[in-house]
Formats: structure tokens, sequence, C-alpha cells
């Protein structure tokens, strides 16, 4: 981080983030043509180093991060949290790190949550104790721009202190082709999970949107909407319970939409009483979707 900014220090200390000029002497280099990626490569190789981009950023950085040596550290400066996100997910792998060079405090606390999203959600084991059918409904089909494979979907919940774990739609069926893109989430009023321990309206998810996906075994990632494709649909509701608590969710009542479960999954339309499925619960209430962990809050 490097900025005259008073307020910028500060808050990089607050956050407990490195100032560049009390991390000591690292090489830096401006790319600018294609002769700089040769040299780039080769100061990575010696030690970490620090490049800006002069012109076109992204295809030369994609070029240098696949070229480097294993064990070699790139750095890239960047001027606010957008970019820093650019640079380290480029090429899915990205740059080792970043150099914010800002004036402004608030782009230090968005480049900060953009380095600590969430990589783990804890599940539990739950035990279906409700099934039952409701009429139509409005539900949503949440598009994402990632490809999601068997045990992954998203976690929705008429409670925030409860969600079931929804596969996208990734299974055979001999009737429609598997979307794997798409998890058929559920009812628009339900909760889902955003990047930043935060919780969204189905509703509120449109194209640009960020939301969190998450497998089997808890990892999480965050994915882009593409679309949300919301249809009258009939619904049922499912309620399940782990240690006395309760997850609840109102999902579309079709063969596409599929509860994971410890080993496989299982569609809404064989859902039974007794069966045992993945869900994440967590105390605390939610005000405008950020998380309040001491306050009481009754949802039914």
């Amino acid at each position: 981080m490097s900025s005259e900014s008073e307020e910028v220090r500060k808050e990089a200390r607050f956050l407990g983030l490195p100032l560049l000029d009390e991390m000591g002497g690292l090489a830096q280099l401006t790319v600018a043509s294609k002769d700089d990626e040769a040299a780039a490569l080769s100061m990575a190789a010696a030690g970490d180093v620090v490049l800006r981009f002069s012109g076109q950023e992204i295809i030369p950085l994609e070029n240098i991060i696949a070229g480097k040596a294993a064990g070699a550290r790139v750095l890239v400066t960047v001027p606010d949290a957008d970019k820093g996100r650019i640079a380290l997910e480029t090429l899915e792998i990205g740059a080792d790190g970043v150099v914010l060079e800002t004036d402004d405090p608030t782009e230090v606390a968005r480049m900060a949550a953009v380095t600590t999203r969430e990589r783990s959600i804890p599940l539990s084991e739950a035990t279906i104790t409700a099934v039952r059918k409701l009429g139509l409904g409005a539900r949503a089909c949440i598009d994402t721009c990632s490809l999601l494979a068997e045990g992954s979907g998203m976690l929705v919940g008429s409670s925030s202190q409860g969600m079931l774990l929804v596969q996208a739609e990734v299974a055979h069926n001999e009737f429609v082709a598997p979307r794997p893109f798409r998890v058929n989430a559920g009812a628009l009023s339900l909760y889902t999970l955003a990047p930043g321990d935060r919780t969204r309206y189905l509703e509120e998810l449109a194209a640009g949107a960020e939301t969190l996906v998450v497998d089997r075994s808890g990892d999480a990632r965050t994915a882009y909407v593409a679309r949300s494709k919301i249809e009258l649909r009939p619904l049922v509701l499912i309620e399940a319970e782990h240690a006395g608590s309760v997850a609840k969710a109102v999902l579309q009542l079709a063969e596409t939409v599929r509860l994971v479960t410890k080993e496989g999954s299982i569609p809404v339309t064989e859902a039974q009483v007794g069966t045992r499925i993945l869900a994440r619960f967590q105390e605390g209430g939610r005000h405008f979707g950020m998380l309040v962990d001491k306050e009481e809050v009754v949802e039914k």
C-alpha cells in the first residue's frame, strides 16, 4: 500500500494490512511492452516484484502469471478494490498480492473485504421433519456465470438462521438437459448467502449481483449472476431439524430441484420425513443482510 493520506495509513493499520514503505526494498517494474513481460519473469524468479501496467493490463498479467516459475511472487499495483479483485482472480490463479495506491480509506476496507472472502461454511446433517405441498407461487432460478458440479449449489432458507443446500441442475434427467450454471433456488422471499457474511433475498438477485455457491464439504466461492428467471410454479415447503434448530425453505415442486445429502442428492419430489440432508445453521439476526449475532429474532 502506498499513499500520502494519514487516514489511509490508519485504516491499513487498523485492518492489519502492511504498508509498502515498511516492507523493505521490493523490485518494481512498469510493464508497457511485450519485452517487459520477460523482464518481469526474470525479476520474479530472483525475488518479489511489484508490477505497474502502462496500457494493457489483463493480457500481460495473464502471460506473466502463466509463465512465472514455481515460487516466484508477483504483486500488482491497483488504484481501487475493483481492479484489485481482477488482479487476484486473473487466470483463476491471480497475482500473489496487490499494492493499493489510493487516498481513499474506504478503498482500503473494500480491498480487505475482497481478500478475506468466505472460503468455508460449516454445514450440518439435518433430518427432514415436514414436507408440505403448496399451490402456485413465484420462484427464482438463479443462472450464474459459473459451471457448478454435483453436490454444489446455493444455501436458501425462510430464516437466515437455517438454510438448506439446494443443488444446481447438474443431475441427469431424460426429459430435460442439465443446466450446470443454474440453481432453482426457491421462493422469492427466501434468504441466500452473499460475500462478506451477508444475506440477500432471492428477489434482489439480478444480472451482475454476487452470490455464494457452496458444495457439500462447505467450500464456498463467489459466483456472479447472469440472470434471475422468475416464474409461477407449484411449491413445496421443506422443514429440517438439527440439534433443536430448524431450517425451512419453500422450493419448486419438480424433479430437477434436488437437496444435497452427505453422499448424493434427492429430488424434492421424493423428500420424506426422516430423510437426512445438508443445512447451515447460525445464531443471530440480520439487519439489511448484516449479521447481528446478539439479536434474538423469531422467524416462523
